[in-house]
C-alpha cells in the first residue's frame, strides 16, 4: 500500500505543479508582466515547484536527507539518466544550442553546493547565498536578454512559454491556482511520508531514500520531454534544459528549505554523493565545448554509470 502512495503523492505533485504553471503564467501575462520575465521567474519556480514542497515537507518533518537527497539525486539523474536514455534512441545535436555561460555557472554553483555543505549544515546563512546568487544570476540573464532585444534579436514570445492560452478564461486561471496550491503540499505530504515509511521498512537511511526513489520520481518530466524531444529530433536544447534545472535545483529549492528549516548534512553527501554529482557535471565537458554530439555509446555511458551509482548508493 505505501507504494501506492508513493505513485500517487508523486502523481498528484507533478500535476499540481504543471496547473500551477498554466495558472501563474496567464496570470502574469494578464496583468502585464512581460514574457521574458515570465520565463526567468514564473515558469523557472513552476516547473521546480514539487521539488520545493517535497524539499520544505521533508526539513519541517525532520528528514533532511529527503530533502537533500532530491536535490542531490535530481542533479546526477538530470545527467547520467535523462540525458543517457533518450540518446539511446536517437542522436542528440548539441552543436546547435551554445550553453558555455550557462553551464560555468551551473558547475560554480555546485562548487559553491559543495563548500555549503562542509558547513555541516545548510541553514538561514547558506539559504540567503544560494538565493542572492540565484538572483544575481536572473539579473544578468535579464540584462543579456534586454540587450539581445535591443539589438533586435527574437526575445522570448507569449506564445513560446509553456501553458500560454490566451483566451483562457479568469475562472480556469483561478482554479489552475487553486489546484496547484492545494495539490502541491497534499503530494509532497503523501509522498515523503510514504518514502520515509519505506525507508524504515527496508532499514536504508532517509538519505538514500532521497538520493533513489524521490530524485528518480520527481525527474520523470524531464526524462519524458527529453525523450519525446529525441523521438523527434528536436533534442538540441535538452542539455540547456538539465543545466537550467540542476541550477535551479542547487541554488533556489536549498537556499528557499534552508530559510525554512535548517538541514543537517549527512556525512556520506561529503564523502561520495557530491563528488558524484560534480563528477557527473563535468561529463557534459565534450558536449558544451567541443560540440560533441550524444549518440547511442554516449547514452549506454551515462545510463550504465547512472545504473552503477544507484546500486553503490543502494548496497552501502
Amino acid at each position: 500500500m505505501v507504494w501506492l502512495y508513493v505513485a500517487l503523492g508523486l502523481g498528484i505533485l507533478l500535476l499540481a505543479g504543471d496547473a500551477l504553471v498554466k495558472g501563474a503564467v496567464n496570470l502574469s501575462l494578464r496583468v502585464g508582466i512581460p514574457a521574458l520575465i515570465v520565463s526567468l521567474t514564473i515558469v523557472a519556480f513552476g516547473t521546480s515547484a514539487p521539488e520545493l514542497l517535497i524539499s520544505v515537507k521533508a526539513a519541517l518533518e525532520g528528514v533532511p536527507g529527503i530533502a537533500l537527497g532530491n536535490v542531490v539525486g535530481s542533479n546526477t539523474a538530470n545527467v547520467l539518466l535523462v540525458l543517457g536514455i533518450p540518446a539511446l534512441l536517437a542522436v542528440m545535436h548539441t552543436a546547435e544550442h551554445d550553453t558555455r555561460k550557462s553551464y560555468v555557472i551551473m558547475v560554480a554553483g555546485s562548487v559553491l553546493f559543495i563548500g555549503l555543505a562542509f558547513r555541516g549544515v545548510f541553514d538561514w546563512i547558506a539559504g540567503v547565498i544560494l538565493l542572492l546568487v540565484l538572483a544575481v544570476i536572473l539579473g544578468d540573464a535579464v540584462r543579456e536578454s534586454l540587450a539581445h532585444k535591443r539589438a533586435g534579436e527574437a526575445a522570448p514570445a507569449e506564445d513560446d512559454l509553456e501553458g500560454v492560452d490566451p483566451d483562457m478564461p479568469w475562472w480556469k486561471i483561478i482554479l489552475y491556482l487553486v489546484l496547484g496550491l492545494v495539490g502541491l503540499p497534499l503530494g509532497a505530504d503523501l509522498l515523503v511520508d510514504s518514502a520515509t515509511v519505506i525507508a524504515q521498512r527496508f532499514g536504508v537511511s532517509d538519505t538514500v531514500i532521497g538520493l533513489t526513489l524521490v530524485a528518480v520520481g520527481t525527474s520523470l518530466p524531464e526524462l519524458a520531454t527529453t525523450v519525446m524531444a529525441a523521438l523527434r529530433r528536436q533534442a538540441d536544447v535538452a542539455l540547456g534544459n538539465v543545466i537550467g534545472s540542476n541550477m535551479f535545483n542547487l541554488l533556489a529549492i536549498i537556499g528557499i528549505a534552508a530559510l525554512i528549516a535548517p538541514m543537517p548534512v549527512d556525512p556520506e553527501f561529503l564523502r561520495f554523493d557530491l563528488w558524484v554529482m560534480l563528477a557527473a557535471s563535468l561529463l557534459l565537458i565534450p558536449f558544451v565545448f567541443l560540440k560533441q554530439n550524444i549518440g547511442r555509446v554516449w547514452g549506454v555511458i551515462l545510463t550504465v554509470l547512472y545504473l552503477g551509482y544507484v546500486a553503490v548508493v543502494l548496497t552501502a
